[in-house]
């Protein structure tokens, strides 16, 4: 099974769409001569610290030992970027970018290209502290890769195999033991690197340098079901899962797909995750179901985020298994969209006591009564801005897969995807059927409304995604649309071909309904998934709960904890919809019922600098 994504994928989510123009402005405001003073610094070719180029502090000033690490993810969002649309700005961006990282290589003596002093490495071979450089060069090397990979830059590739070869050297001496020493420091994704390398070039050099940066002391314990996660440095690990996955991929090596297979186990399945569907507090995981205990300011890492969604992506593919898009969808609307990219609003003179705007969050507190923080632009550059950048450049992936004759759907957004089965080039066209019935806000004037039988059928909110799917095609085309069927459905979805409704019974099969059939140009395929509020307890809590409004999660307005009373009704019956519609859009903003003290809620993913609570007591 593969991904469909890249440019046979057409994003026209519009919230999504949103989220890529400001990812896309903010890569194209961060200047290249910033971007590479660390490299330059270490080349020697700029020693000039007055530079007016010397423009980023933060983990990018140049005392922090971590300098350099954003280049790498940022040579990754431009090449993301290019796959979905051809951006030719970023190319040429990014070209110019790889140009210059050779030439500090040449200037380095032609195998060093890193940010940072080669010393560090001699460092923590003989055990002195500093910040993760593994973690460090990962980051530029993970960025030569994408840019090959997308952009077909062979200088990219041409650094990454000279720098590849110092780390080839700097191994060569090094007993197992000493090695296990080193990769006790953070190393980030190198197991990948050295995957992707091979794959790339067929070097065995790589898979020598796979073998010894094999993490045996945390693998072989996983293999062996031992918890060696508890209270340990999440995005550590994370990267290194990954990194087994991509070796299984290119060496077909089993113990390498059972250790990603392991750590998912250990890291989601059997540890649980908070209603967003993250974990780790203070970026450490938690003890095993053990969230209660763990509610605070420094809750869901966005990096842990989007890296723990690459490797549902990978094992989806492996297994086809519906959990894994499952926790995609739950991580994409309540920890990218929450945690990157706000945009708030006001209208009719309305001023508001903070910015209008945000750029990152660090963490996503779960503590009641406290706000997210949001970093800057050029000044904080942490670990997630790198993460930000790569995980809003290209939303048109994980929409769909394709296995043989098999598409698959991932995460619902309106787009269009191309695939090719069997020789058939076959387009579905999806689209988010809003039961608005009015269209005022895309109309072409402030007098025009183009006006529906919506308007009337649905006097009130839905309470319903709807999902219509367009075939097009030149002939006739037999394959299976797997439709997912989302774990949050708490009533049975509605199927309908050609206007007509099919029943499903027999058609469901492990999270999805698989249409198999011969499809027609035109056809159209909607599938209707109802929207509740359901409640989530906390596990080993007695009595706390969080709300969710389908997929999406909801956050109390309040700057103390709060608690609900049931005053005997069902705790699903708490909430009621509040102002559910504004000109041509319903709204999924709520409010308590039977309370003495009304808690408006709103969705998490558009809390800006309001403060919140996600988890509430309730009692009767």
């Amino acid at each position: 099974m593969k991904s469909v994504l890249g440019k046979d994928v057409e994003l026209r989510d519009g919230e999504l769409l949103a989220k890529e123009r400001d990812n896309r402005s903010y890569l194209e405001e961060l200047k290249s001569p910033a971007l590479l003073q660390n490299f330059y610094q270490e080349a020697g070719i700029n020693q000039n610290f007055g530079s007016k180029y010397m423009a980023h502090t933060g983990w990018e000033d140049p005392s922090c030992q971590l300098r350099g690490h954003f280049l790498g993810h940022y040579l990754s969002a431009c090449a993301l970027r290019f796959n979905e649309n051809g951006d030719e700005e970023l190319l040429a961006k990014a070209n110019h970018i790889v140009h210059e990282l050779k030439r500090c290589q040449i200037e380095n003596g032609g195998l060093w290209a890193a940010s940072i002093p080669e010393k560090y490495f001699h460092w923590i071979a003989r055990g002195k502290q500093v910040w993760a450089p593994h973690y460090n060069v990962h980051k530029t090397f993970m960025g030569l890769c994408d840019v090959y990979r997308y952009m077909n830059n062979k200088e990219a590739l041409d650094v990454a195999v000279s720098f590849a070869k110092w780390f080839y050297d700097y191994t060569n001496d090094k007993s197992r033991e000493e090695m296990d020493n080193i990769l006790d420091f953070e190393t980030g994704g190198m197991l990948e690197v050295w995957a992707d390398l091979y794959e790339f070039t067929k070097d065995e050099m790589f898979l020598e340098l796979i073998d010894r940066y094999d993490r045996h002391r945390l693998f072989d314990k996983l293999l062996e079901d031992v918890d060696v996660l508890t209270n340990m440095h999440a995005n550590t690990t994370i990267p290194e899962a990954i990194g087994a996955a991509r070796v299984y991929e290119v060496t077909g090596k089993e113990r390498y797909k059972n250790i990603a297979l392991k750590y998912w186990e250990m890291a989601v399945t059997k540890r649980g995750t908070f209603v967003t569907g993250g974990q780790t507090c203070g970026e450490i995981w938690t003890p095993l179901r053990s969230m209660a205990e763990r509610l605070g300011d420094k809750n869901q890492e966005h990096c842990t985020v989007y890296n723990m969604i690459r490797l549902a992506d990978i094992l989806f593919k492996w297994t086809k298994e519906a959990k894994f898009l499952d926790y995609i969808e739950q991580n994409l609307y309540n920890g990218i969209m929450a945690q990157g990219y706000f945009r708030g609003g006001h209208a009719n003179g309305q001023t508001a006591e903070f910015p209008e705007d945000g750029l990152i969050t660090y963490f996503l507190p779960m503590s009641a009564g406290l706000r997210k923080g949001w970093g800057k632009k050029f000044s904080d550059f942490f670990c997630c801005h790198g993460t930000l950048v790569q995980a809003n450049a290209a939303h048109n992936r994980y929409l769909y897969y394709l296995d043989d004759a098999c598409i698959y759907t991932g995460v619902y957004a309106s787009s269009k995807a191309v695939f090719d089965i069997g020789g058939t080039k076959v387009t579905l066209e999806q689209r988010r059927d809003t039961l608005s019935g009015s269209f005022h806000t895309s109309s072409t004037s402030s007098a025009l409304q183009s006006l529906g039988d919506n308007t009337h059928i649905y006097p009130h909110q839905p309470d319903v995604m709807k999902q219509c799917f367009r075939v097009v095609t030149d002939s006739e085309k037999e394959f299976t649309l797997c439709l997912r069927l989302p774990k949050w459905l708490k009533r049975p979805a509605e199927l309908m071909i050609n206007g007509e409704i099919v029943n499903t019974e027999e058609l469901v099969d492990g999270g999805f309904i698989r249409l198999k059939r011969l499809f027609k140009n035109n056809d159209e395929i909607c599938l209707s998934l109802p929207l509740d509020i359901y409640a989530t307890k906390l596990e080993v809590s007695e009595n706390m709960f969080a709300f969710s409004y389908g997929p999406i999660v909801l956050a109390g307005l309040s700057d103390a904890e709060r608690t609900l009373h049931l005053k005997g009704h069902e705790i699903n019956e708490l909430l009621t919809h509040d102002n559910e519609r504004e000109w041509g859009s319903w709204k999924d903003t709520f409010k308590t019922r039977f309370q003495d003290i009304g808690i408006r809620f709103v969705p998490l993913k558009n809390i800006g600098y309001e403060r919140y609570q996600v988890y509430f007591p309730v009692e009767e």
